[in-house]
């Protein structure tokens, strides 16, 4: 493709295109980045009720008995709501330009990324769009899985590691592969004390 044909197919100067977040969201998250850098990351791993206060001290609703890696990336605190006894693992990119709402007993593994943002390509600019993610409790995202935005996972499904999922999970289903595909219903053996 020479460059004539690059400026028909591409009309649009991107230097003129502005970012749709306001100057409060971008001072929030420069804020954000300096405690996170400062106070959240360099913290021991066992120290959860401190990065889970910190968290809260930026808007995030954040439920008891929590665990949330010191690696963990939460791009918008304020859009964070995570309920009790759920963890988010070590490298876990929480991509919350828009809602990431966990449930209660919650598991998502390391590499993950919760995705609520994406472009729109039809746009000559690209346009910014953002949808919310929202996992229901006991709801498992593997290692290295992708939810896309507006994703719903119901109670109690699996993501299998590596798996690109997107739209509505139904409760109990085990997803796996790219894009995941429904491999069977989850079954909870009872244990033997």
């Amino acid at each position: 493709m020479n460059e004539c044909d690059r400026e028909t197919l591409f009309p649009i100067d991107v230097a003129r295109c502005p970012s749709s977040h306001s100057f409060t969201n971008k001072a929030g998250r420069l804020l954000w980045f300096c405690v996170y850098v400062t106070l959240y990351r360099p913290t021991p791993r066992l120290f959860h009720r401190w990065r889970s206060f910190l968290l809260k001290l930026f808007g995030a609703k954040v439920g008891k008995g929590t665990k949330i890696m010191p690696s963990a990336r939460i791009w918008a605190p304020w859009n964070l709501v995570l309920g009790d006894y759920s963890c988010i693992s070590h490298d876990v990119d929480c991509y919350c330009v828009d809602r990431i709402i966990i449930g209660k007993h919650v598991t998502v593994s390391q590499y993950a990324f919760l995705c609520t943002a994406s472009h729109d390509i039809c746009s000559t600019n690209m346009q910014l769009i953002t949808s919310p993610i929202e996992i229901g409790d006991g709801a498992w995202v593997c290692a290295g899985a992708f939810v896309s935005p507006g994703t719903t996972l119901g109670i109690g499904a699996v993501v299998g590691a590596r798996s690109v999922v997107r739209g509505r999970v139904e409760p109990w289903a085990v997803m796996a592969g790219n894009p995941a595909t429904f491999v069977k219903r989850r079954q909870i053996r009872q244990e033997k004390d």
